[in-house]
């Protein structure tokens, strides 16, 4: 179950990025965000995956673990691409069969879609794997705190997307131990058809979302039993310091930016 769990999960190698302060690598995802939408050339997406690489290469972090990141999205990839491209009809008119016609625009906005998923899906994954849930917590508060003055409260979405973290481990197992249950009195779900399989996962869906409202319920006697407060002022323990590492990794990706934009 670890294995197939990469969702908010730290991988440590010790590389440069992990060291980086969180709110660096936040707002390097966003630039890196703004950078794929500013792609519109092949040449700009093909500097745009080699700076990718490169970037995933120097965290030590296997390639392996960024593919399998984007695996579970790879049939709304395909199906994003299917459907841009049969519903554009731009440019000249690849073939035609029947009512369906496959045209030279339509299968250059499916590419380029399906590509900018892709790199989005594996690059923001480094944001995890490099950075300790509570850290990317935090940097994630340092980033909200201006916003504060727009009736915005950091403290609460940090809080909840901790909690939500800590939650997905929990539930996945819970269904797997459920899952090996129901195959111990007969019903394996690997050896059932398709029809039967959405009835069994529907029969799981219930145990499973009552025990995760019992766990929330637990949650918050416990944190109320302790006498926590929200937004309440608080010191921290681990301080975040933007040093010039930081400073020389966000000016990478203005850098990219630009050389996309010109691109």
């Amino acid at each position: 179950m670890n294995d197939r769990l990469l969702l908010g999960r730290s991988i440590e190698t010790g590389s440069w990025v992990h060291k980086l302060d969180a709110r660096s690598k936040i707002l390097a995802m966003i630039l890196y965000l703004v950078i794929i939408l500013l792609a519109h050339s092949w040449w700009a997406m093909a500097v745009l995956a080699v700076f990718s690489v490169s970037v995933l290469s120097s965290t030590k972090v296997p390639l392996k673990y960024y593919l399998k990141a984007a695996k579970p999205l790879r049939y709304l990839m395909l199906f994003i691409f299917v459907v841009q491209a049969l519903t554009v009809k731009e440019g000249e008119a690849l073939f035609t069969i029947g009512s369906f016609s496959l045209h030279e625009g339509g299968l250059r906005l499916a590419a380029f879609s399906v590509i900018r998923m892709f790199l989005l899906i594996t690059f923001t994954a480094l944001l995890t794997f490099t950075t300790r849930p509570a850290k990317l917590n935090q940097g994630l508060e340092g980033v909200l705190t201006p916003f504060k003055k727009l009736g915005l409260s950091p403290e609460r979405i940090t809080l909840m997307i901790s909690i939500a973290l800590r939650f997905i481990p929990t539930i996945l197992d819970e269904s797997q131990i459920i899952m090996k249950a129901q195959a111990s009195r007969g019903a394996d779900l690997k050896e059932l058809p398709l029809k039967e399989k959405m009835r069994m996962l529907v029969s799981l869906l219930v145990p499973v979302i009552s025990s995760a409202f019992r766990r929330a319920q637990d949650l918050v006697y416990s944190m109320e039993a302790r006498g926590f407060r929200m937004d309440a002022p608080r010191t921290k323990y681990h301080r975040p310091a933007w040093g010039a590492a930081d400073s020389v990794f966000i000016l990478m990706f203005v850098i990219m930016g630009v050389a996309v934009a010109l691109l």
